[in-house]
């Protein structure tokens, strides 16, 4: 027996203006089954989990390049 799906979840590769992503959304709307879509408004906590995320990621490369220079 096959599992039943009942929404999807689509993420956009970044923030986008309001008026930019209406093509985007009449497309999504053109794909057969799609019922409804809403529109997600950035807020400045996800910039915030954003921002620190790209931080820990630089760190943690920063120490790798610190660690293969030490070795050479």
């Amino acid at each position: 027996m096959s599992d039943r799906i009942n929404f999807l979840t689509v993420v956009l590769d970044k923030d986008y203006r309001d008026d930019d992503v209406v093509k985007i959304v009449e497309a999504i709307s053109m794909v057969k089954g799609v019922m409804k879509i809403k529109e997600n408004v950035a807020t400045p906590e996800e910039y915030m989990a954003i921002v620190r995320a790209k931080s820990k990621i630089a760190d943690k490369l920063w120490k790798v390049l610190d660690d293969c220079e030490e070795t050479n």
